[in-house]
């Protein structure tokens, strides 16, 4: 006997990943899903488990930064079953700007703790300041 696939409904779908039932259908029409949505008997739109895991994982890119037409390019990549090469080049070039943003964070914080530190190791007197520059800044920008 062959295991029925769960069956999601949008509301479904849109408790297990956060997304709203507005995004869900904008996702849809935007192109950024790996596989069409089915349709059931009433028209409603039926997901599966795997339709959750791929937005699941829009969600996490989307959370650390990746535009929408880059999330819809790899899509894309995905349905046309192409290349890994490419898809593992979508991916690269978007760890490298996490892994920039996560230094640009850490620089950030380490500046706020030292002035956490500074206030509170005052005794009521004004701290004393730091320089500061942001660490999202690129050295271009910085110059110009």
């Amino acid at each position: 006997m062959l295991d029925a696939v769960p069956e999601l409904s949008i509301g479904q779908v849109a408790a297990r990943t956060g997304l709203s039932i507005h995004a869900l259908r904008f996702y849809e029409r935007e192109g950024l899903l790996a596989n069409p949505i089915r349709r059931g008997p009433a028209g409603h739109r039926v997901y599966s488990e795997q339709d959750v895991q791929w937005l699941n994982l829009c969600v996490i890119l989307r959370t650390t930064g990746m535009p929408l037409p880059e999330i819809r390019r790899y899509a894309d990549l995905v349905r046309k079953g192409a290349d890994h090469g490419e898809r593992l080049a979508v991916l690269r070039r978007h760890q490298e700007q996490v892994m920039d943003q996560l230094s640009a964070l850490t620089e950030s914080l380490d500046l706020i703790s030292r002035k956490v530190r500074a206030y509170e190791d005052s005794s009521g007197e004004s701290p004393v300041e730091h320089e500061c520059r942001s660490p999202f800044l690129t050295e271009r920008q910085v110059q110009v």
